[in-house]
């Protein structure tokens, strides 16, 4: 599923190095989001997020439900504007997420493949060129890998998680807006500490960490959904992946 701040594109690199210590371990995200490290585990898994719509999604999936092959710009604004009035979270998930320029849940625009100023662009949207008809396959294609998957509305704080358990955290990042601008890193790094001492194995994906983390894994990332697309391309990030060392 694309999602803004997906770890898909390295998740090779980061995987290796938990699932190294994770043996029996139950793999843990409590920023689960697009499902696209979760969906490379194998084993006992529990994906939560503190956006319920987006774990609706997730349910519902498991459940059966499929996604449509087009959402017009009219529905898409109807979304925005009556959330829970007119449509079940999980249909606004969707929309959200997958049909809204750089799948960005607060700020993303309606999203298509042609601009409507182009000959034929509303025929072309709504077949093969729909960026939500791509969304769809995506996520379909994705769901069997996550059919087993725990899916759960929690905030990291409160998740339920099981004794000596591997946690992977992919949380807002410092100095970014990425969905929550009142997420409150020092509490965060405070809960780690935490649960590295109550026995969990516990990895976080972040730019930068405390002292007391040990980066294990870093690389340049290009900050885009496309970077095929120069235009989406912004900047270059360091990504970092750290691991409590008390």
């Amino acid at each position: 599923m694309k999602y803004m701040g997906s770890k898909n594109r390295i998740a090779k690199h980061l995987l290796p190095i938990m699932l190294e210590n994770r043996n029996d371990r139950t793999w843990v995200e409590p920023f689960v989001g697009g499902a696209n490290m979760i969906d490379k585990v194998d084993g006992k898994r529990i994906g939560a997020d503190f956006n319920e719509y987006l774990i609706c999604m997730w349910k519902e999936l498991q459940n059966g439900w499929t996604p449509p092959d087009y959402v017009d710009e009219e529905t898409f604004k109807s979304v925005r504007k009556f959330m829970d009035e007119k449509h079940t979270k999980h249909f606004i998930s969707f929309v959200r997420f997958g049909c809204s320029f750089g799948a960005e849940w607060s700020r993303g625009g309606f999203a298509r493949n042609v601009a409507k100023d182009k000959p034929n662009a509303d025929i072309l949207n709504r077949t093969t060129k729909s960026y939500c008809g791509q969304s769809k396959r995506n996520i379909l294609k994705q769901l069997p890998k996550v059919q087993d998957v725990d899916f759960v509305h929690s905030s990291y704080q409160d998740l339920e998680i099981p004794p000596n358990s591997l946690i992977y955290c992919d949380p807002p990042y410092e100095g970014t807006t990425k969905y929550n601008n009142d997420f409150n890193h020092v509490d965060f790094w405070e809960w780690c500490r935490t649960k590295a001492k109550e026995g969990h194995l516990i990895y976080v994906s972040e730019y930068n960490a405390p002292s007391d983390f040990k980066c294990v894994w870093e690389g340049e990332i290009r900050n885009g959904l496309n970077v095929a697309n120069s235009k989406q391309v912004k900047k270059v990030n360091t990504e970092k992946l750290f691991v409590y060392c008390g």
